[in-house]
């Protein structure tokens, strides 16, 4: 099977973007399945490159290959193609909030979705980007997840974090958790559902085991401790095994997760963002990769921030990327 070709954005030029697109570009396990080539400013990767070359973390014979086309790219060890877009300023400072950075990183994943849009490219993996500098760069989304749906022309979306096997999609992130209460209805919580199960039988998972958690304690425990269980999540579950769908649910989410963990489900639908994010965390902290599914593309990313406070002194750890390529490598080549 030919070595799918996929794309790694650069994210955040003042973050750790630059230094872990690097060490993934050239992990030796990533190269014998994949073939890499970032989309990004060759200058800030060359700055990266010195950075890591210094620390002993990269080969000194590591070059940076200048590309226009993916067409042009060679894929041999010890080289990284780059497309560079050639907008970064000179010493733009590592480590700080600029909405010059937020309108590089933006622009890494523009050109990624319309290269996986023509068909040129398998998949896309981004490194991290900062939202407020997004937002200070007028960029007219909250992050990745939103500007890949609309880039991508896709009316529905939605993250699912994957870690060892554990898939977990979330029917709310980035609100309060009380909007996130008052968003758990029958109509949005069915959509993740569907989502979800579009998503995995694309990818050759037939007929996938979809669980949903509770939102309250024991899932309400009868309407004990809270009747949305009852009100909102199990008459979703009954549509969606109206359909055909293998859904089970609601389950108290202390539960829920060990058991999708140990294979008795393949993925579970979390009611809000910490529900989901602290299984998936637990399971490694710097293993969890960030899937968006209801796209017509395929999006992979690290499911993690910038760092900041370690940009730019070849500290940052790749093993989120690393692991970010392969699950895309997984699912393009689906269920073995």
């Amino acid at each position: 099977m030919r070595k799918p070709v996929i794309a790694l954005t650069m994210g955040d030029p003042t973050g750790i973007g630059p230094e872990i697109s690097l060490l993934t570009a050239m992990n030796a396990h990533v190269f014998d399945r994949a073939h890499l080539f970032i989309i990004g400013d060759i200058y800030r990767l060359e700055e990266s490159l010195a950075i890591l070359q210094k620390l002993g973390r990269v080969q000194d014979a590591l070059k940076l290959r200048s590309i226009k086309t993916v067409s042009a790219a060679t894929y041999e060890p010890l080289v990284v193609n780059v497309m560079d877009l050639q907008n970064v300023p000179e010493g733009l400072p590592w480590g700080e909030l600029s909405p010059v950075a937020g309108q590089c990183a933006y622009e890494y994943l523009a050109r990624a979705v319309q290269l996986s849009l023509d068909h040129t490219i398998d998949a896309i993996c981004t490194a991290p980007l900062n939202k407020e500098a997004w937002q200070l760069a007028g960029i007219p989304y909250p992050g990745h997840t939103e500007a890949l749906a609309a880039l991508s022309g896709s009316p529905r979306s939605a993250m699912m974090l994957v870690n060892k096997g554990l898939r977990v999609v979330h029917v709310t992130t980035h609100v309060r958790l009380k909007q996130a209460i008052q968003l758990a209805t029958t109509t949005r919580i069915l959509d993740r559902i569907r989502l979800t199960a579009d998503f995995l039988s694309a990818y050759g998972l037939k007929n996938p085991r979809i669980v949903v958690a509770g939102l309250n304690p024991h899932a309400g425990e009868g309407g004990l401790f809270g009747d949305e269980e009852e009100k909102e999540i199990f008459p979703a579950v009954q549509q969606a095994q109206g359909e055909g769908l293998c859904v089970t649910g609601p389950l108290p989410p202390d539960s829920v997760y060990v058991r999708a963990a140990s294979g008795e489900f393949d993925a579970v639908i979390a009611m809000y963002h910490d529900q989901g994010h602290i299984a998936i965390k637990m399971l490694g902290f710097d293993s969890g990769v960030n899937v968006t599914i209801g796209l017509p593309i395929l999006r992979t990313s690290v499911d993690h921030g910038t760092a900041f406070d370690i940009a730019g002194k070849g500290m940052a750890r790749e093993e989120s990327m690393v692991e970010s390529v392969l699950v895309a490598v997984d699912l393009l080549r689906g269920p073995s």
